[in-house]
């Protein structure tokens, strides 16, 4: 009897074993490692690991332009895939605003809300703000004397230096807010007092928080949290009260019975006791939230967002942020008109000559026609199709015999440029039907 029952507990399933949904799941960070979505997903990764719910959870890093390179690829490259998830949030709103962006979180599939997370306002140690007070003091004197060093642009650090700004009287669109690419740039930029103050997510400031270098100012909770010595901004008479919040998402095109058991996956991290010991570590706030319920709120928060920006001015005049941009667009766009006036008066000195030689007109005609192509494809097809088309159509005015050559170094071309000013340099370039594989 005694061997049976041993039998039967050896062959029995562990609880590992039992709660297993999935051998292997990929967790796409959409960000640069070091920031508060690339923290989110390594923890799914220990809680979905160390439960055993998954097998593998590797994390995969796709930073730049708030997330919404990493969304477009999500949404080209794992179309249909029911073993990957993506992390999202109030960020990845704001940044599909800012950056005019293609594609949306409509063009996913929702999953659920994970957590919340308050910020905090932070200067190096040695600073001369020794107070909340003393900063918005400067600021309100002379509010674009006072930069503010956080993540992407409309992400949710910059959306709380618009409320801050006007919670004390100060115009919005005056707040010179310094973006960063992820967390730990923003974190050497406030530690090196390239800005006059930081903000960001406690998780990501609360080891030199502990350490000494970094002094907070305020936090963005309603009430002071346990083990951290920092006033809130409601207490110093600032009443701002805000939140960010984070979540995953699903690619499109999965089946039902794939969203459904993704769902339980998340649903049972959320409840096993790992997933708890993480918030507590990170001072994040369960903010789970599944189901038809998520999408509904995710679609005020995109109406909200909406509002907040267009009070702080992102993305409203194109010679705004040209002039914040420092001299390169300036030497740029000086060069263009350099070289087209050149070739203005090029083109009336050999008017004349170009009636007897059809070769030079046919070519002014190539020219022209690849501008005019290059100008009506941006917006519509992307800057790749309008650029190749632009480089195509030149290099046939002047050498008219390797169509096919010049066909694909001209999508060489193009498609590197894209991806050098895209991702390199984080300037946005409309992707246009090629948006979900850029």
């Amino acid at each position: 009897m005694i061997r049976v029952l041993g039998a039967i507990l050896i062959l029995a399933p562990t609880p590992v074993l039992a709660q297993q949904q999935i051998q292997q799941l990929r967790l796409v960070a959409p960000a640069a490692p070091g920031g508060g979505w690339d923290q989110t997903a390594r923890a799914m990764q220990q809680a979905l690991q160390r439960t055993g719910i998954v097998g593998i959870a590797p994390v995969e890093n796709v930073p730049g332009a708030a997330g919404t390179i990493g969304l477009a690829r999500f949404i080209g490259a794992e179309h249909g895939q029911g073993d990957t998830l993506m992390v999202s949030g109030l960020i990845m709103l704001g940044g599909i605003v800012t950056n005019h962006s293609p594609v949306t979180l409509g063009d996913v599939t929702p999953i659920a809300r994970l957590t919340g997370e308050y910020e905090a306002i932070v200067v190096p140690a040695a600073a001369s703000f020794k107070t909340l007070g003393e900063l918005i003091a400067a600021f309100k004197a002379r509010p674009e004397s006072i930069s503010w060093g956080g993540g992407s642009a409309g992400g949710s650090d910059q959306i709380l230096a618009g409320l801050i700004a006007k919670a004390v009287g100060v115009a919005p669109r005056r707040v010179n807010y310094i973006a960063f690419s992820g967390g730990g740039e923003s974190l050497s930029a406030i530690m090196g007092g390239q800005v006059s103050a930081g903000i960001n997510g406690l998780a990501e400031l609360e080891p030199q928080i502990a350490a000494g270098t970094l002094r907070v100012l305020g936090i963005s909770s309603a009430q002071r949290l346990p083990g951290l010595d920092a006033p809130t901004f409601k207490e110093q008479g600032i009443d701002v009260e805000f939140e960010n919040w984070r979540s995953v998402v699903a690619p499109p095109g999965i089946r039902a019975d794939e969203r459904q058991r993704l769902e339980r996956i998340v649903d049972e991290m959320v409840k096993s006791p790992e997933w708890r010991d993480i918030l507590d570590r990170y001072r994040w706030i369960d903010r789970y939230l599944a189901g038809p319920p998520f999408a509904a709120f995710v679609d005020a928060e995109e109406q909200r967002v909406l509002a907040i920006l267009r009070e702080l001015g992102t993305g409203r005049e194109v010679t705004a942020s040209l002039a914040n941009a420092g001299p390169y667009p300036v030497f740029v766009l000086g060069g263009l008109g350099v070289f087209g006036l050149a070739a203005f008066v090029t083109v009336a000195r050999t008017r004349k000559s170009a009636e007897h030689h059809p070769a030079k007109l046919r070519s002014f005609l190539l020219i022209g026609t690849a501008i005019v192509l290059n100008l009506v494809l941006a917006e519509r097809a992307g800057f790749v199709i309008a650029s190749a088309a632009l480089f195509w159509f030149g290099a046939r005015a002047f050498d008219d015999r390797h169509p096919l050559r010049d066909a694909v170094v001209a999508i060489g071309i193009s498609a590197g440029a894209y991806l050098l000013f895209a991702r390199g340099l984080q300037l946005t370039l409309p992707a246009g039907v090629l948006a979900g594989w850029l």
